[in-house]
This record gives structure tokens, sequence and C-alpha cells, in this order.
């Protein structure tokens, strides 16, 4: 089969640079590793790069693709395979509790995927709603994105989207892939991540709204001491009943230290609307 069957242009507005490096793709391939029974799921399969190796792997594949030009493609690739099924949509929205369901009950996905980087924190955000049903996710972003998601305490890239997604899951940064292993090449390096969701919570919090509400607060503002940027709910006084130094940045404290003070406000809330 020519290529010319094959071809299609990446588009800008959907983020889209195709992976060809055969051996960025078989390192990926290794890292998934991907079994023979299990739910798989590719968000943004493009041309196919990984698809071949992951429908032959688990026996069956849920891709995701929001581009109908790739559509065709991907049905002359892999649709005589019954066992592949496309869904024509827009990850953001998309219903991933819907996926590996059967007659047996519902099946842990695996969900893996080269992100589009102008979408990859809401989708990331998206994707952690269904963490109950995930056993881990594989993906390619920017290296910077990659590098604030695995950041702790005193790092450079520590900050708001490093604590949440370490809030529900385990942070693996595998390795580095060049600009030159796409195409269009990024003007910008990328990363491969594991995210392991913790099938049970180490720091569990009263209320995400209120953290999430915390870290926007103190980040904003990331050279202020958090006697400063949180003056308005919680005083140096109960700072330290809680055991945290007021006069601290944000990036000087832990994942648990911040559920410890969000936990705090919502308490404080919580009994003044009494």
């Amino acid at each position: 089969m020519t290529d010319e069957l094959y071809s299609h242009r990446a588009r800008k507005r959907f983020g889209q640079n195709f992976l060809h490096d055969p051996g960025v793709i078989q390192r990926i391939l290794r890292a998934i590793s991907p079994k023979q029974g299990q739910s798989i799921v590719e968000i943004g399969p493009g041309q196919g790069a990984l698809t071949e190796s992951l429908l032959e792997g688990a026996g069956a594949l849920d891709v995701v693709e929001l581009d109908r030009d790739l559509i065709p493609i991907l049905k002359l690739r892999f649709g005589l395979n019954p066992e592949f099924r496309i869904h024509n949509a827009d990850a953001l929205a998309f219903d991933f509790s819907q996926l590996g369901s059967n007659e047996e009950g519902d099946k842990p996905l695996r969900i893996v995927g080269n992100l589009p980087y102008n979408i990859s924190t809401p989708l990331l955000f998206h994707l952690l709603t269904f963490s109950h049903r995930i056993e881990d996710m594989h993906f390619m972003l920017q290296k910077e994105v990659v590098q604030r998601m695995a950041a702790g305490p005193n790092e450079k890239n520590y900050g708001r989207l490093g604590i949440m997604i370490q809030y529900y899951c385990r942070v693996d940064y595998l390795f580095d892939v060049g600009p030159g292993a796409f195409n269009p090449p990024p003007k910008v390096d990328s990363a491969i991540v594991r995210l392991t969701p913790h099938k049970e919570l180490p720091h569990p919090c009263k209320s995400v709204k209120t953290l999430e509400h915390v870290l926007r607060t103190t980040f904003n503002q990331r050279r202020k001491t958090l006697r400063n940027t949180l003056k308005k709910e919680i005083s140096a006084e109960e700072f330290i009943e809680l055991g945290i130094e007021p006069t601290l940045r944000p990036e000087s404290l832990a994942l648990d230290s911040f559920v410890k003070i969000a936990d705090y406000i919502f308490d404080k809330k919580s009994s003044s609307n009494d």
C-alpha cells in the first residue's frame, strides 16, 4: 500500500506533530509494555505511529481522535480488526468511563497519548476525574510541563500543576525526546512521563476546591510569604499552631502541608457558616 494513502498534513490548530522516529517509538512502547487483555486507550493516534504495536500487544484498542481527516487513514490501516475502535471526539469532553466495560465488569484503563501542547494541562485534569478507573497513563508532553509535574519542594519548576498532579498520581519522568523525532519538528523539547493514580490518596483533603484555591493564591504571588498571601484567611499564629512557619514561601512546602492549610481553612469557613 502506498504512502500516499496515508498522507496527511499536520494541522496547527490541532497542535499536531506526528512522531516518526523508530527508536523513540520503540522506547515508548517498551515503557508502556502492552499486554493481551488490557484495556488500552490512545488519545490522538495521529497517523498511527504507536497504534499498530499497541493493538498487537493488547489485542484490542480504543482511540480518541478529533481530526476527522485522520479517521479514514486509521480505518484503512486498522479497521479490518474488529477490536480496533475509533471515537471521533474531543478528548477534553470525552467520557472515558464508557471504555473498558464488559459483562465481567470494568477493566482498568491504560491511557497513552502524544498530547497537543495547547490543551495538555486541561486534558490532564479532565483525565484525573476518571482516576478511579485508570491504571496508568503514558504521555508525550512538552519537556517543561513534565519538569513541572515531577518537581518537588524548593525546585525551580515546583508549583500548582505538579502539586495537584502529585495529589492524584505518582509521577515518573521517563526520558526526553528531541524535536527531530517529529514531523513537523516542534520548537520545544518533549518528554515522556508515566502517571500512576494512587489507589489510596497519600494526603486526602476535605475539599479539593479549597486546596486548589490555596495553591492558586500562594503561587500567584510566589515571592511573598504564606503569612502575606493568606492573611485574610489564616493568621501567623494559626500557621504556627499547624506547625507551619508563616514566613516561608509556597515553594518550600510539600503537598501534606498544603493539605493541612486547606483543611484548616475549610473547617474554619464551615464552622462560621453553621
